[in-house]
């Protein structure tokens, strides 16, 4: 008996001492709620949480930076969120050619398909779910014939999110030329401890010149004017658009860095600071890739300055709502300093622990002054406007999984007209939506709500 505690208490020392070794010397930066989770979980069970952990525990796989040069990158002329992101490791800002936002789902495939179509040299591919219906067949029909007419297509799927979209058949399009990399497969991943780290990002490069990219998956939900032709199909709003030029470019780089990491496992290298020249008018786009390719919570902690820099007005969709703490608190302080908060959502998701979770800060949002608006239909748009000069769009949804365990791409807007699309856009999106009432929950939903908050990290 005494021998079997002895080597219990060694497996129980060897799990803990185990994580805090891997959390201090790469730099996990962990949520407070995952890390207490993880030591009771290795405290208690060891013999089940410690195989979980090897298998899923690391959330960064970015190396920490260099110690930063003096003397300091010159920023002249840029302003101070671009300053932050350069500051963050972050490609610098940078001008396009041209942009527009897609209204609705039909502009959106059109969009599209020109894009894959127009590809003359190379056609890149990135998304989380590939469906296997008949949107996702005309999409794998359409870069099988670009193969074949001599273009190099490329495609990223995540590893899960192939799962997700009922396992579309690849063999077609291997067969046809396509390149195909799936990416973190759960069973078969060579990277220890990142089974759980899921690429979120959507991205159409053609030619390495002109990006589509938003919310949208490659799957029929997605765009709406086609899921109403399907009968007893789910039919959802999003948001997608598309860029041509320089920062078109940025992003065909970090689509090579996520081929990679697809295809070899190498865990990319942290950015140095960007030393930018001075300018007279700053460049009116931004690449901001954040998740565990970046060694800093990029997006996450631009998205906190954003809230607490506003002055006038902060406008967010988002189809889940699960923040942190400090996110939590950085919104509602804005309401409270006067500042007009309007957060929109929908009323039901397709994820019911998310709904369920989300609730308390609604409640405290709803109580500081926010305005709260749930939309009758499923809206899976991603987009932050703070005042007049600043925009986030792109991926990365407003729950703790996007925020700090997934890949995601966002696009920040500094000019106040493409600014003005996106507020406009999701202004329209309120037409139907209904305000949203604080109740007291009973005990029972309290609880269940603290449950899906604990679980909240991995939703």
């Amino acid at each position: 008996m005494v021998q079997w505690l002895s080597l219990h208490g060694f497996v129980v020392l060897m799990a803990v001492g185990l994580f805090f070794v891997n959390t201090h010397t790469l730099h996990q930066r962990r949520h407070p709620s995952a890390a207490i989770a993880w030591l009771l979980s290795l405290a208690l069970i060891p013999y089940v949480a410690l195989p979980f952990y090897l298998l899923v525990g690391n959330r960064k796989l970015a190396r920490p930076p260099p110690p930063v040069p003096m003397p300091q990158p010159a920023y002249v002329g840029y302003n101070a969120m671009q300053v932050l992101a350069c500051r963050l490791g972050l490609p610098p800002p940078c001008d396009y050619l041209h942009f527009a936002l897609h209204e609705d789902g039909a502009q959106s495939y059109h969009a599209m398909m020109a894009l894959i179509d127009g590809a003359t040299q190379t056609l890149d591919v990135c998304t989380f779910v590939l469906g296997r219906d008949a949107l996702g067949r005309a999409i794998c029909d359409r870069m099988a014939a670009r193969a074949r007419e001599g273009v190099r297509v490329r495609l990223i799927v995540d590893g899960v999110g192939r799962y997700l979209g009922r396992c579309m058949s690849l063999r077609r399009l291997r067969d046809s030329g396509v390149d195909v990399a799936i990416f973190i497969p759960p069973l078969a991943s060579a990277l220890p401890g990142r089974t759980n780290l899921r690429n979120h990002r959507k991205l159409v490069i053609a030619d390495g010149e002109r990006l589509w990219t938003g919310g949208r998956n490659l799957a029929l939900e997605y765009f709406d004017h086609l899921a109403r032709e399907v009968e007893g199909a789910a039919v959802w709003q999003d948001l997608t658009f598309e860029l041509h030029g320089p920062i078109a470019q940025q992003a065909h780089s970090q689509f090579e860095q996520d081929w990679a990491l697809a295809r070899t496992s190498v865990p990319p290298s942290h950015s140095p600071a960007a030393a930018l020249s001075t300018v007279t008018d700053p460049p009116p786009v931004q690449l901001l890739p954040s998740g565990p390719d970046q060694f800093e919570d990029t997006a996450y902690a631009l998205i906190i300055a954003a809230c607490y820099s506003a002055r006038q007005r902060i406008l967010v969709v988002t189809p889940y709502f699960v923040p942190d703490p400090p996110l939590r608190m950085a919104l509602t302080l804005a309401a409270r300093r006067g500042v007009v908060v309007d957060l929109l959502l929908p009323q039901r998701s397709n994820h019911a622990l998310a709904d369920l979770a989300r609730s308390a800060a609604l409640r405290e949002l709803y109580t500081a002054g926010a305005r709260i608006w749930l939309k009758p239909t499923m809206i899976h748009a991603k987009a932050m406007v703070f005042d007049t000069d600043l925009a986030f769009a792109g991926t990365k949804n407003l729950d703790e999984r996007s925020l700090f365990l997934n890949f995601e791409l966002l696009i920040a807007f500094y000019r106040t007209s493409d600014v003005q699309q996106f507020e406009r856009w999701i202004d329209a999106q309120r037409a139907d939506a209904m305000p949203f009432n604080a109740r007291l929950p009973g005990p029972a939903r309290q609880l269940a709500e603290g449950m899906a908050r604990w679980l909240a990290f991995q939703l």
